[in-house]
């Protein structure tokens, strides 16, 4: 980690996890990271350099002074701008970039701007703090995260009947439940405050006797103590200026492209760059502000892996398949038929992703319970410690950081009965209210979830420590395979699988995400309270500005959830037909489609064993089989831009190391932003039925002259 506010721009530019179906994180041996002697206990804080000391003529303000109105304005402002974005990647190809470097940036430069104005005129009360600071990002990050847990581009599209209508399996009524903006916000409001308080009272075994690393939650910690010295400032600044520039020119593109989407076939991203041919095959270039960008904030071996999987589905296997129509499948059936060719797509793609997370779920819990084991030998505790009074087994601080983050880390306590109190009013009345919303869910099926759930939150946000890690959706999977086969098939089993995994999805988040904050609480000097009061207002703000957004998206545009649309959900279909596959089985599988699955799954379990068992510098150039599986259903073309992205990057990166560092995450959010928001307007223009005037489309030669031979006779 830096030793210098310069490097805390570089340390959470690092912060590059992305998300796909199982919320993919960086995959670059980050237990060496984490990990000395494989015990996951090395602190974040070994610095040559005091940052506290830095610090230490400032007054660190109480809980309450931290949690400002002027914080929760801009919060609310930034968790609608993200929500959006992240609803348009979710929509699209389902792999969402860590935005908190973006987030710190904005929260930063606006309440700079706010206090900045007040100060000029003589009523500037209370300064801006880092803080506050840390209060808008936990706030922020909470309420977008909400967008991803919430299911909007996974379980909750696939209960509709645009995803169902693409099977001939399980699509009656009874596993059919249609998106209502009402019934969202409600099922969301009762799930997804659970999680907030079922690992509270282990926050200090977590962060302080533990000392897990949590590198998100730490390279956010820095990017914040950067910006409150003089230089960081500075360095935010230019950061903020160059992501301004960027949303400029995204947004103008997005605006500009508009003009020749008539329909669905026009516009610069239909334009067969590689030829008709590839085109055909979906591999072209289609012009996406937003996939270059994502790929300069993913590492290089997530976009050559995505790049690969489009190669080898979309360029060898499924031209392939295609030839085994009217042998393997009926000639009869249409491309997105799951019985046909879509099924091959669709099965194989969710072979790799439970491969991949079968093996990253166990590694997993192989590293926590050996980590468990020795924290527990080490400290002679045979039960974890989890009382806020209970400072005994506490390793005396070794550095003046250390012991002033500890200090005012267990200054305000969140009393145990708060916590367990919460968890016990809301799993009641969660237990009454979801079997509401979703009959085929019973009551003691919820009450089995709230009772299993603390464990699987434990073990997520363990992981999350040592690793960076997040199985926020294998642990769905888990609940749809085990919830859906409990209902079965006459009962509603794939509607009911999909709502259990909602559940257990929103409690794992929350629990997980709620402990990054505690670790970047720790690391900025902001109270536990505070953090865990900003966390449960800014996931009240998503679970109210999520489906809002979503609600616009679903309104709007009517092709969503339709594979080869500008919308097609991949995971909305992926996820339904793992419902599927649990509750009926195998039966609903093309021919030959289960031994391919097969050979798919024990390829992904192998290739992450070799990529564990190698150097590491060697693993870094073998492919991620989760970021492979990604273009598996979706087509070619984002693996396209995304490797474009990752050229720019790199070729930056050789050029200027240290300029790109700094100013790459603040030119790739530009663009990511700038591009999603242009779907606000987009949407407006939409629901007011104002269409593109011009139709951009691309023939061949001999099409074209039919076209010309017929328009001449008009």
């Amino acid at each position: 980690m830096a030793q210098e506010t310069t490097g805390s721009n570089g340390a959470a530019a690092a912060d590059v996890e992305m998300v796909e179906a199982n919320e993919l994180r960086r995959r670059s041996k980050p237990g060496d990271r984490a990990r000395r002697d494989g015990e996951g206990a090395v602190p974040a804080e070994e610095e040559a350099v005091s940052v506290e000391r830095a610090f230490a003529d400032q007054r660190v303000p109480s809980w309450r002074e931290q949690l400002t109105v002027r914080a929760f304005v801009v919060s609310f402002f930034l968790a609608v701008m993200f929500s959006v974005i992240v609803m348009k990647l979710n929509l699209t190809i389902g792999v969402i970039p860590s935005l908190n470097v973006s987030a710190g940036l904005l929260s930063f430069f606006f309440v700079r701007l706010w206090t900045g104005a007040l100060d000029k005129v003589g009523l500037l009360r209370q300064p801006f703090t880092r803080q506050e600071n840390t209060v808008i990002q936990t706030c922020v990050v909470a309420a977008y995260g909400i967008a991803f847990s919430g299911g909007f581009g996974n379980y909750l599209l696939a209960m509709s009947d645009r995803i169902a209508s693409q099977s001939t399996e399980a699509n009656d009524p009874q596993n059919i439940k249609n998106p209502q903006l009402l019934w969202i916000i409600g099922f969301l409001l009762v799930v997804s405050f659970i999680g907030l308080f079922g690992l509270v009272p282990l926050r200090k075994t977590m962060i302080i006797d533990y000392k897990l690393t949590y590198p998100s939650g730490t390279a956010t910690a820095y990017l914040i103590n950067g910006f409150h010295t003089p230089h960081g400032a500075k360095i935010a600044g230019k950061q903020v200026k160059k992501l301004g520039q960027f949303f400029g020119l995204s947004f103008f593109w997005g605006f500009f492209q508009w003009f020749y989407t008539a329909t669905d076939s026009c516009g610069f991203q239909k334009f067969p760059s590689l030829g008709l041919q590839a085109f055909n095959n979906r591999f072209y270039f289609d012009f996406s502000p937003t996939y270059v960008g994502v790929a300069m904030i993913c590492p290089h071996i997530v976009n050559v892996s995505v790049l690969l999987g489009a190669i080898l589905s979309w360029g060898i296997m499924w031209p392939l398949i295609a030839k085994k129509r009217g042998d393997w499948f009926s000639a009869e059936l249409a491309d997105g038929n799951l019985h046909g060719m879509q099924g091959y797509r669709v099965f194989i793609a969710i072979a790799v992703i439970l491969g991949d997370g079968l093996y990253n779920f166990l590694k997993m819990l192989f590293l926590t319970v050996r980590s468990l084991r020795f924290q527990l030998k080490k400290s002679n505790a045979s039960t974890l410690p989890v009382s806020d009074d209970d400072t005994g087994n506490s390793v005396a601080p070794v550095s003046y950081d250390e012991e002033r983050r500890t200090e005012l880390f267990l200054k305000d306590q969140i009393p145990w009965y708060i916590a367990y109190g919460g968890y016990a009013v809301v799993a009641a009345i969660s237990i009454g209210t979801v079997p509401q919303i979703f009959p085929q869910l019973k009551w003691y099926q919820i009450l089995v979830a709230y009772i299993v759930a603390p464990v699987l939150g434990f073990c997520n946000a363990y992981g999350a420590g040592l690793t960076d890690w997040s199985l926020v959706t294998t642990y769905g999977k888990l609940a749809i395979f085990a919830f859906g086969a409990w209902t079965g098939a006459s009962h509603g089993g794939v509607l009911a699988g999909l709502a259990a995994c909602g559940v257990m999805m929103n409690i794992v988040a929350t629990a997980s995400d709620l402990m990054q904050d505690f670790k970047t609480g720790y690391l900025t000097l902001a109270s536990p309270r505070s953090m865990f009061i900003s966390q449960v207002i800014g996931t009240a703000m998503g679970c109210v500005i999520a489906p809002c957004v979503f609600w616009l998206f679903y309104k709007a545009f009517d092709n969503i959830g339709i594979s080869g649309s500008e919308y097609p959900a991949p995971n909305a279909a992926i996820f339904r037909s793992i419902a599927i596959l649990g509750v009926d089985g195998f039966s609903s599988l093309p021919k030959n489609c289960l031994t391919l699955c097969g050979i798919f799954f024990a390829a992904a379990i192998v290739i992450n064993l070799i990529r564990d068992l190698v150097p590491k510098k060697v693993s870094g150039f073998i492919p991620i089989p989760m970021a492979m599986a990604i273009p598996f259903y979706l087509g070619a073309y984002f693996a396209i831009d995304m490797f474009v992205g990752t050229v720019i990057l790199f070729i930056w990166q050789k050029l200027d190391r240290a300029n790109a560092d700094t100013f790459a995450p603040a030119v790739a959010s530009g663009m990511i932003c700038g591009d999603g928001l242009w779907v606000l307007p987009q949407s407006v223009l939409a629901l007011a039925k104002v269409n593109p005037p011009i139709c951009m489309k691309f023939l061949s030669r001999g099409v074209n002259d039919k076209v010309d031979a017929f328009i001449s006779t008009l």
